[in-house]
This record gives C-alpha cells, structure tokens and sequence, in this order.
C-alpha cells in the first residue's frame, strides 16, 4: 500500500475545509433566507386591532327585561234576547196606542172610553194596566176642569191673563189655545200666548204667534218693544224685523 505524504494529506484536508465552508455558507444562506421570508410577511400582514372589551362594574348589575304579560281579554256577556210578548201583552199595547193617540190630540172623553175598556178586557198585563189608570186618571181630571171652565173667548181669555200673571204658564197656555179655538182671529188672544210661549221658552211657537197678532193688529209691536214677557225672544234676529221694523 503506498504511503501518503504529507502534500496529500495537507490537500484531503483542505478539500474537507472546503467542503465544511460551503456547507456552512448554504445553512447560513438559507438562514437568511428564511429570516428574510419571515420579515416580508410580517411586514405585509396588518396590525391587530385589539377589541376593547366593555368594564363592568360587579356593582352596577345590567337590568333584566321583564317579559310582558299580556292580561287575558275579558270575555263579552251579551245580554239575553229580549222576552216576545204573549198575545194578551201584544194586544193590550195596541189598545194602549190608540188611546194614547186620542190622549194626545185632546179628545179627552174619547180617551177616557178607551182607557177604561182596556182595562176591562186586559187588567192582567199589569205593567199596560197601570200606564192605562195613569192616563185616565188625567183624562178624568181634564174632562172635569173643561165642565167648569168659562165658554167664551174673552172669558177663557182673561182667565189665560190670571195665570200668566201669576206664572202659571202651562194653564196660561191651554187657556189661550182654547179661547183661539173660539176666536182664531183675535189679535190680543195671539199676543198673549206669544207671551206665553215666549215665558216657557218655546221661542219658535211665540215667534210664529207674535208674527200672526202683529199682521192682524199692528199697534201692538209698540207694546211688544217693551214687553217684559216676551224677553226671551229679544236676541233673535226675526224679533227685530216683527217688532221695529215696519212693514210696507
């Protein structure tokens, strides 16, 4: 075997060197490499923004919400349906209701008959029957004061005065429609229930009946411009053209 000598050994060695340098020069290249890979992308990702999270302090505690509680909708009661009337109340009403016509158109005596043959035929509805002696009750009593009451005009006239002086106003009233009954055309029988109406504040009636004595005596819009009676009516504009202005 040939022995190596010393230049040999110097040149295996020197290629060993030359080995471990280039070695070491591409770790530390890749090294590099990677170092610099690993700056570019920091560089390039965006920041954190770091979220700040809401204190709470352990006293202030966050109110609950309370869930609504929707009360309960009452339900409706409707009313029972009304009772149908039996025979007897259905025809004892009817009856009822001519007699109240005649009632109310001032046939008294009409009325009264009536009345008493309803309660004769159908006393059992009671509720009917009572209204019924109401009503006769009334018709008795007037049938009884029209038999004492005076006949003529300007009795039943003055009789209407009387009452109207002591404030008497719906006996007034009646007294003057009945003397007009008599006597349609008498002037101061007009102005008196215009007084009248006027008092129980019917201002439409006693304007209507104002209208009617002026056209049938005109001196009298004198007395009516300083009428305490007719007082109630001085605001209306249809006053003013009846009393102070003149008709051509």
């Amino acid at each position: 075997m040939p022995r190596k000598t010393v230049k040999t050994k110097v040149a295996a060695k020197s290629r060993v060197t030359k080995k471990a340098a280039v070695k070491k020069k591409a770790v530390v290249t890749k090294a590099r490499t990677a170092k610099k890979v690993v700056a570019r992308r920091l560089a390039t990702k965006k920041p954190a923004v770091a979220k700040h999270r809401k204190v709470v302090s352990p006293s202030v505690k966050k109110p609950q919400k309370v869930a609504a509680v929707r009360a309960p909708r009452p339900i409706p009661v409707l009313p029972p349906p009304p009772r149908q009337p039996t025979i007897d109340e259905a025809a004892a009403l009817k009856a009822f209701e001519r007699a109240h016509k005649e009632f109310t158109r001032g046939r008294f005596g009409e009325a009264r008959n009536q009345f008493r043959a309803l309660l004769e035929k159908y006393f059992q509805v009671s509720e009917v029957a009572a209204r019924a002696r109401t009503y006769l009750a009334v018709a008795d009593s007037r049938l009884r004061t029209e038999s004492i009451l005076p006949r003529d005009a300007d009795s039943l006239y003055d009789r209407g005065v009387i009452e109207l002086n002591r404030g008497e106003y719906v006996a007034a009233q009646e007294m003057f429609e009945r003397a007009l009954k008599r006597e349609p055309e008498a002037a101061h029988i007009h102005y008196g229930l215009a007084a009248t109406r006027a008092r129980l504040g019917s201002v439409d009636l006693a304007l209507q009946s104002l209208q009617r004595a002026l056209d049938l005596q005109p001196t009298l819009r004198v007395r009516a411009q300083h009428d305490h009676d007719l007082t109630a009516l001085r605001n209306d504009p249809d006053f003013d053209r009846l009393v102070f202005q003149h008709h051509v």
